[in-house]
C-alpha cells in the first residue's frame, strides 16, 4: 500500500513568487504580534513582570489574560486570515502534539518559566492511562467543555522532596478522584507538582486556554499508572537537564563514542535524573569508558537510589580474565 501523501508533499516550492509572499506575510504578522505584546500592557511584557515570581503570585498576576479572551480571538482570528490568503501559510503559533489525532496545543506565549497554550482534547482522544506531575501551578479556563468528564489526581509531595529529597521508593501513590462533569466557563487550579487530570467522554472538541508557571525545581517530574496508582517513570524537571538528557540519548543513538567525555560530564550534573539518565546511556554507548565513572557512583552518589541502582549495574559486568580482557566487549543497555 502506497504511504498516505501529505500536504508538505504539495507545498509550491518551485513557486518562487508564492513562497515569498508566503515568508512575507509570516513575518508581517509576527512582528505585529510582537509589536503589540513587548510594549507595556501586552502580553509578554505582562509576563515578564512576574518573572522570578512564586508560581503562585505569578499566575493570580497573569489571571486576567485567561478572564478576558478578546486578546485570543482577534490572535486566532488573524492566524486563520492568514491561512485563508494561502493554505500553507504558517501562523506564528508553535504546535505540540496532534499527531495521533487525539490532542494538541498550540503555544500562545512562553517566556521563561510562563507558558499560555490553548489544548485541545477530540473525542478521538485515548483514554487515559498516565497521570504526570510537573512542579508548579497551573490555571486552566475551559472554553468548551464538549460533554467530557473530568477525573483528578493527586500524589502527595513533602516539603523534604520538593527540596530534593525526592526517592522513587519513598513516593506516594497516585489517588484519583471519581469523574465530574466538565462544565463550559469553569477555572481549574492546580499545584500541578501535586495535582494533575484526565478527560473522558468527551462527544467533540474540548477546549482549554491554560495558563502555567514551572520554575525550575529539585523535584522531577513523575509519571504514575493510573491503573494501580504506582509510580511509574521519573525524569528531570529542570528545563536544560531535560534537553541534555535528549541530546544525550540522540548521540548515543548516532554511535558518537568521541562524545564519551560529554556523557562522563553530565554524570556529575546536580539533578539525580539527569545523572542516572547520563549514565545508562554512556554504558550503552561505551561499557568500557563508563566503567570508572560507574564505580564512583556506586560508592559516592549523593541520591541513595543512584547508588543503588549503578551498585546493581555494577554487578552486571563481566569480571576481568586473568589476561585482563573481557570488559571490552560487555554489551549493557543501561
Amino acid at each position: 500500500m502506497p504511504t498516505p501523501r501529505s500536504r508538505h508533499d504539495h507545498y509550491p516550492r518551485d513557486d518562487a513568487a508564492r513562497c515569498r509572499r508566503i515568508r512575507e506575510a509570516i513575518a508581517k504578522l509576527d512582528a505585529h504580534w510582537r509589536a503589540i505584546d513587548v510594549p507595556s500592557g501586552g502580553l509578554f511584557a505582562a509576563i515578564d513582570a512576574v518573572a522570578g515570581e512564586p508560581p503562585d503570585r505569578a499566575i493570580a498576576r497573569l489571571l486576567p489574560w485567561l478572564a478576558n479572551t478578546r486578546w485570543l480571538r482577534d490572535r486566532l482570528g488573524e492566524a486563520l486570515a492568514l491561512l485563508a490568503a494561502d493554505p500553507f501559510a504558517r501562523p506564528p503559533l508553535r504546535p505540540v502534539g496532534g499527531g495521533d489525532g487525539g490532542s494538541g496545543s498550540l503555544i500562545l506565549a512562553e517566556r521563561g518559566a510562563v507558558r499560555i497554550a490553548l489544548h485541545i482534547y477530540t473525542a478521538a482522544a485515548a483514554a487515559p492511562t498516565h497521570a504526570v506531575f510537573v512542579p508548579g501551578c497551573a490555571t486552566i479556563r475551559v472554553l468548551a467543555a464538549a460533554g467530557a468528564s473530568l477525573c483528578l489526581h493527586q500524589a502527595e509531595v513533602t516539603a523534604a522532596e520538593e527540596a530534593g529529597g525526592f526517592t522513587a521508593s519513598a513516593a506516594a501513590p497516585c489517588r484519583s478522584a471519581p469523574p465530574r462533569a466538565l462544565a463550559d466557563g469553569e477555572i481549574l487550579c492546580l499545584d500541578t507538582a501535586r495535582q494533575s487530570y484526565s478527560l473522558t467522554g468527551a462527544q467533540g472538541d474540548v477546549l482549554f486556554l491554560e495558563l502555567t508557571v514551572q520554575p525550575p525545581a529539585p523535584l522531577p517530574i513523575r509519571s504514575y499508572d493510573l491503573a494501580p496508582g504506582r509510580l511509574a517513570h521519573v525524569s528531570a524537571s529542570q528545563r536544560d537537564a531535560s534537553f541534555r538528557t535528549t541530546a544525550l540519548t540522540l548521540l548515543r543513538h548516532l554511535g558518537r563514542t568521541d562524545a564519551a567525555p560529554l556523557f562522563a560530564e553530565a554524570t556529575q550534573a546536580d539533578d539525580f535524573a539527569l545523572r542516572w539518565h547520563a549514565m545508562r546511556e554512556l554504558i550503552a554507548l561505551a561499557p568500557a569508558a563508563a566503567l570508572p565513572r560507574l564505580s564512583a557512583m556506586a560508592t559516592s552518589d549523593p541520591h541513595p537510589e543512584v547508588r543503588r541502582a549503578a551498585k546493581a549495574t555494577l554487578a552486571l559486568y563481566p569480571k576481568p580474565s586473568p589476561s585482563g580482557e573481557g570488559s571490552e566487549t560487555c554489551q549493557l543497555a543501561g
